[in-house]
C-alpha cells in the first residue's frame, strides 16, 4: 500500500513538474518575444501575463510550444524519469506501428460523436484554431505534442505507476486520469481519458513510448489534415458535418468501430516487449 501511494505521488509530482516547466517557458519565451518586438520591459512584461489580450498570437504559441518542449524532454530525460531508448525499434514490430496508426483513425469520428453528446464547454477553442491555421501549426500539434505527452505520461507516469502498483490495470487508468486532467480544457478530457487508455495499454504490452508516439502522430495529423482541407469543419459537430443526418453520423461511427476493433485486435496478437 505505501509503495502504491509513493508511486502516486512521484507520478504526481512529474505531472506538475510539466505544467510548471509549460508555464514558466512560455511565460519566458513571451516576455522576450515582446521584448525582442520591441517593447519596454514593463509592456513585455504586462504581455506575457496577459498573452491574449490582443487575441491570439499563433506564432508565438507555436514558438512556446517548441521550446517548452524541448525544456520538457532535456529535463525528463537528463534526470532520468523517462527513460528513452531505441531497443524497441531494434525489434522491427513495423505491423504494430502500423496497426497503431489504424487505432487512431477508427478513433476519430466516435470521440466527435461523444463530443457533441457530452456538449462540454471547450475553452481552448480558439487557441487550437490559431494554431491550425497557422502554416507551422504541424510542429506543435503534431511533432513535439505526440513526443513530449508520450515522454510525459506513458515514459514517466505510467512506467512509475506501474513500478510500484500491484494491479496494471489500476496503473493505466490513473496515468490516463492525469492525462485528462493536465489537458484542463473540459472538450478535451473526455477524448484524453480514452487516448490515455489505449495509449497506457500499448505502453503495458510494448514496455515502450514508440507506439504510443504513432497512434498520437496519426490522431494528431489526421485532424489538422482534416482542418487544413476543410477548414469550416474545426466547429462543427458530428452531425452538422454530416450535414444533419443522424442516420448518416451513426453510420460513421460504426463503420469506425470497424476499423478500430480489428485493429485493437491485431495490436492484441501483435505487441510485445
Amino acid at each position: 500500500m505505501r509503495k502504491s501511494l509513493s508511486g502516486v505521488l512521484t507520478s504526481v509530482v512529474y505531472v506538475i513538474a510539466f505544467v510548471c516547466i509549460q508555464g514558466l517557458v512560455a511565460w519566458i519565451t513571451g516576455f522576450a518575444w515582446y521584448a525582442l518586438s520591441g517593447m519596454t520591459v514593463a509592456e513585455a512584461l504586462d504581455m506575457a501575463a496577459n498573452p491574449t489580450r490582443n487575441g491570439i498570437n499563433a506564432p508565438l504559441v507555436i514558438t512556446q510550444t517548441a521550446v517548452y518542449g524541448i525544456v520538457t524532454l532535456l529535463v525528463f530525460i537528463v534526470l532520468k524519469w523517462s527513460i528513452v531508448s531505441p531497443r524497441y525499434l531494434r525489434t522491427r514490430q513495423w505491423g504494430v506501428f502500423f496497426w497503431c496508426g489504424i487505432a487512431a483513425l477508427g478513433t476519430i469520428i466516435p470521440i466527435l460523436g461523444l463530443d457533441e453528446l457530452l456538449s462540454l464547454p471547450d475553452t481552448s477553442g480558439q487557441t487550437v484554431a490559431a494554431i491550425l491555421n497557422n502554416e507551422f501549426g504541424y510542429i506543435a500539434l503534431c511533432i513535439f505534442a505526440p513526443i513530449v505527452e508520450e515522454t510525459v505520461f506513458r515514459g514517466a507516469v505510467l512506467r512509475t505507476l506501474l513500478r510500484s502498483m500491484r494491479s496494471p490495470v489500476y496503473a493505466v487508468v490513473i496515468s490516463a486520469l492525469l492525462f485528462a486532467v493536465v489537458h484542463v480544457n473540459p472538450a478535451q478530457m473526455p477524448h484524453a481519458f480514452i487516448a490515455g487508455l489505449l495509449l497506457g495499454w500499448m505502453y503495458l504490452r510494448t514496455g515502450s513510448i514508440l507506439p504510443g508516439v504513432a497512434f498520437h502522430w496519426v490522431n494528431n495529423t489526421v485532424v489538422y489534415a482534416a482542418c487544413i482541407v476543410a477548414p469550416y469543419m474545426q466547429d462543427m459537430t458530428l452531425t452538422e458535418i454530416f450535414r444533419g443526418s443522424t442516420r448518416n453520423a451513426i453510420l460513421a461511427v460504426v463503420f469506425s468501430f470497424l476499423i478500430l476493433i480489428p485493429a485493437l485486435y491485431q495490436l492484441n496478437g501483435t505487441m510485445k516487449r
